[in-house]
């Protein structure tokens, strides 16, 4: 997370708050508060982002999946990445002399995807998965293809710019699916640790015999790890080029193997996040052994066990294909990551001028929303533990980028809020933002920039870097989701208490 910096910005607020302070103290001043109604509308998110190329090549969080929680929209997440090409890539290596012919056997071929998880107390091996979210005991479908769409890190229209790629993006499949078992059916297992490849192995008081063994295999770190077979006719193919013009260089690489699509689907399952970075990168591994024999009698000499790891890297992009929004109440508004849904928040749509001829002095500005426990309940998983608010219109200057609301950048993340609150029995309760020095500017004059504000799923990509990094960016991997109530009369026995509202604090001459 980042950490702010911003000793050398004060607000004159802030100057105003602590002058009050003492002024009210000689009773010159008094101290009061008033709420406002707000107006909170339910917007869709078409699309976001979903290439880390200018962000330094690649997402924070990449999402594997299907997760369909009846209040929001149903997400099929997917992965589309190129392969890294390894160094000294070769079938036979030194095992090859002029006396000597050398039998490929390809052993096994497989999708390795590691999760993300956490060493369970008191253990050196097991482990508890983490960023996972819907019913992790019914599988979800995956299948692996090979992509013709060539995966550009330049804008082919504007070759001088940097690429970029939607989450909606269309890409192109190449065949039938690389998984030996189509249709692959996904359940996320804390327990897959190792695996068990069977290799031939030379017998060495035996010249002329090898044997079959089961070698035992696992990751670096230790890390549970999904393993999918792939077909092993389509690898053979590849091997047959190792040493070929398509394997020189990563650009021959990329031309001549575009990439592959991670694409999952179905109407049940879990959504896996996934980091793809160092150890946790998923790769295409293919196992195979060189049986080297003599040429003058055709006797065994040697099997070597080889392996060659090709990592997903290069240009990686998420794919989010999302459900119809379901119905919801009047009351109501659904928030949702990804590319789901967000809220369009207005304030001081009336009475702006009245209110600035009361020369407040604001203390505080509060902008709280509730969430409806009877749609969330206790759950704390799935829902978000951040929202985002900031300013969704046109500015002054005629850019349409969403922007930076003035607290976030004075206050910082701690102050200007949005975190999740709990209710006393622990059920997610409400969010609350900090807006004084925008609602201050406003009141008092110092500006006439009222857009409509946003409010939406907090991405760690939404905080600003610098003091004039002022643009929020267009991202979004946080799958998460909750229902809050809008301005509208909550209903039932809290009616008219848990609506949107802005609340502030003021301080007026006697």
């Amino acid at each position: 997370m980042l950490v702010f910096i911003f000793s050398g910005i004060i607000s004159c607020e802030k100057d105003f708050t602590d002058i009050g302070t003492s002024i009210i103290n000689n009773s010159e001043f008094s101290i009061n508060d008033t709420i406002l109604e707000v107006e909170v509308i339910g917007a869709p998110v078409n699309s976001v982002r979903a290439d880390g190329l200018s962000i330094g090549g690649v997402l924070g969080q990449y999402l594997l999946g299907v997760y369909n929680n009846p209040s929001y929209k149903k997400i099929e997440a997917s992965i589309v990445s190129q392969l890294v090409l390894p160094t000294s890539l070769n079938v036979v290596g030194t095992e090859d002399t002029d006396t000597t012919s050398v039998l490929t056997e390809l052993d096994t071929v497989f999708l390795r995807i590691p999760y993300q998880g956490t060493l369970v107390s008191g253990t050196t091996s097991e482990y508890t998965l983490d960023s996972i979210i819907g019913d992790q005991s019914v599988p979800f479908t995956l299948n692996v293809f090979e992509t013709s769409t060539f995966l550009n890190t330049l804008n082919p229209t504007s070759p001088s710019q940097i690429n970029s790629y939607q989450s909606n993006a269309s890409y192109l499949k190449v065949g039938n699916a690389l998984n030996e078992t189509p249709n692959y059916p996904f359940i996320p297992n804390a327990k897959d640790t190792v695996f068990f490849v069977t290799r031939m192995k030379k017998i060495a008081s035996e010249n002329d015999v090898v044997k079959l063994s089961k070698d035992t295999i696992k990751l670096t770190n230790n890390l549970p790890f999904a393993r999918i077979p792939l077909k092993k006719e389509k690898f053979l193919e590849f091997m047959s080029k190792y040493e070929g013009a398509e394997f020189e260089s990563q650009d021959a690489f990329n031309n001549y193997f575009r990439g592959i699509i991670l694409e999952a689907s179905g109407n049940e399952g879990s959504l896996l996040s996934l980091s793809l970075t160092g150890t946790n990168t998923p790769s295409i591994e293919i196992y195979y052994t060189n049986v080297v024999t003599l040429d003058s009698d055709n006797s065994v000499i040697d099997a070597v066990n080889k392996n060659n790891s090709f990592l997903l890297g290069g240009v990686r992009n998420s794919i989010y294909k999302m459900g119809s929004s379901p119905g919801v109440t009047t009351n109501q508004i659904a928030l949702q990551g990804t590319a789901g849904t967000m809220a369009e928040v207005k304030i001081f749509t009336d009475g702006l001028a009245d209110l600035r001829a009361k020369n407040w002095l604001i203390n505080d500005a509060s902008l709280t929303f509730y969430v409806d426990q009877d749609v969330v309940g206790f759950d704390t998983i799935a829902s978000p533990f951040q929202l985002f608010l900031y300013k969704n219109g046109v500015n002054l200057t005629n850019d349409p980028n969403p922007s930076q609301i003035k607290d976030l950048l004075s206050e910082g993340p701690d102050g200007f809020g949005g975190r999740r609150e709990l209710s006393d029995d622990k059920k997610p309760n409400k969010y609350n933002f900090r807006i004084t020095d925008y609602v201050s500017d406003l009141l008092n004059g110092n500006s006439d920039y009222n857009p409509v504000l946003g409010l939406k799923v907090f991405n760690t990509s939404d905080y600003p870097t610098t003091l004039i990094d002022t643009i929020v960016k267009p991202y979004n991997w946080n799958p998460k989701a909750v229902m809050l109530l809008n301005h509208l009369p909550a209903g039932g026995t809290l009616e008219g208490t848990r609506k949107a509202q802005l609340k502030i604090s003021y301080s007026k001459r006697n």
